[in-house]
C-alpha cells in the first residue's frame, strides 16, 4: 500500500499498484465516486489500517482490503458458485454406476469446477463449486473445519432427554462427536425437525449421530457452510457468490 506522494528515487505511482477506489469499484461494490466517499468517510481499511487518503494505491493481489469490516477478495478470474444439490445426486464429477452427479448441475459456461466438501447421495442442500483449486483444497482441509448447519427430519417425536444427549455428544464407531449447537425446530408424534450445527467433516456424521440416539433420518439438508447460506435457492440451481461472501470465505480459509 502507498499513496501518490512519491519521494526521489520512487518508481512511478502507476507501477506501485492500483488506486484503492478503483479496486473497490472493480469488486462491484460501488462506483468510483461512491468508493471515494467510502474512503473519505473512514469506511475502508487496508491491511488492518484505516485509510482516508484518496491517492492510496494497493496491490489487489496481496493487500487485504475491507469495506465496513467486510473483506474484498483478491482480484482473480475464478468462478465461485453455490449449488442447491438435489437428493439422489453423487457429490463427484462422474459416477461409474451412471447416477446423476454434480456435473449435471454445473453451468456449461463455467467450465470444469471443483466441489468444496461433499454431501452424501441422499442429502440435499448447499455445496460450493469453484474453479479455484487452491481455494477449494484449502477450504476442504480438516484444519479449516468450517461450521455447517443442517436441517434433519427424523422419524418419531424426539424427547427432551434425547435432545440433551445429542447436544452433549455421542460416541460413534470412529470416535466421540459433539455438535456446536442443537435446536429443536418442531416436534409431532410422527416426526421431529432438528437443526444441527457442527464443524466436523466426517462421513455421514449427522445421520450417524441421530441414528445413535435412536432417530433414523428421513430427510437431511445442509443450510449453511460458514458464511454462505442456502436461502431460497431452488433445488438444482446455482447462483454466484457475492463479493462479500467470497471475501468471508477467504478469511475463514486464512487466505
Amino acid at each position: 500500500m502507498r499513496t501518490d506522494n512519491p519521494t526521489p528515487g520512487d518508481a512511478p505511482a502507476d507501477e506501485q499498484g492500483v488506486r484503492l477506489q478503483k479496486v473497490i469499484a472493480a469488486a462491484g461494490l460501488a462506483s468510483r465516486r461512491v468508493a471515494e466517499e467510502m474512503i473519505a468517510s473512514g469506511r475502508v481499511e487496508v491491511n488492518g489500517q484505516l485509510v482516508t487518503e484518496l491517492g492510496t494505491r494497493v496491490d489487489p493481489t496481496s493487500d487485504v482490503v475491507r469495506v465496513d469490516g467486510s473483506r474484498i477478495p483478491p482480484q482473480r478470474h475464478h468462478v465461485y458458485l453455490a449449488l442447491n444439490k438435489p437428493r439422489g445426486v453423487v457429490s463427484s464429477l462422474d459416477d461409474p454406476e451412471g447416477r446423476p452427479t454434480l456435473k449435471d448441475y454445473m453451468p456449461r459456461k463455467a467450465g470444469r469446477l471443483f466441489h468444496v466438501g461433499r454431501l452424501d447421495f441422499e442429502t440435499e442442500g448447499l455445496i460450493i463449486l469453484t474453479n479455484d483449486g487452491d481455494f477449494a483444497q484449502r477450504l476442504s482441509h480438516p484444519s479449516f473445519e468450517i461450521d455447517k448447519v443442517y436441517m434433519a427430519e427424523v422419524e418419531g417425536s424426539m424427547d427432551n432427554a434425547d435432545l440433551k444427549r445429542l447436544t452433549k455428544g455421542v460416541t460413534l464407531d470412529d470416535g466421540f462427536i459433539k455438535p456446536d449447537k442443537v435446536k429443536l425446530v418442531s416436534r409431532t408424534g410422527a416426526k421431529t425437525l432438528v437443526e444441527i450445527t457442527l464443524h466436523s467433516g466426517r462421513n455421514r456424521v449427522v445421520r450417524r449421530m441421530l441414528e445413535a440416539c435412536g432417530y433414523p433420518v428421513q430427510r437431511l439438508a445442509r443450510l449453511r457452510v460458514g458464511p454462505i447460506r442456502l436461502g431460497n435457492l431452488p433445488t438444482g440451481q446455482t447462483r454466484e457468490l457475492t463479493t462479500f461472501e467470497i471475501g468471508a470465505l477467504y478469511d475463514k480459509a486464512g487466505l
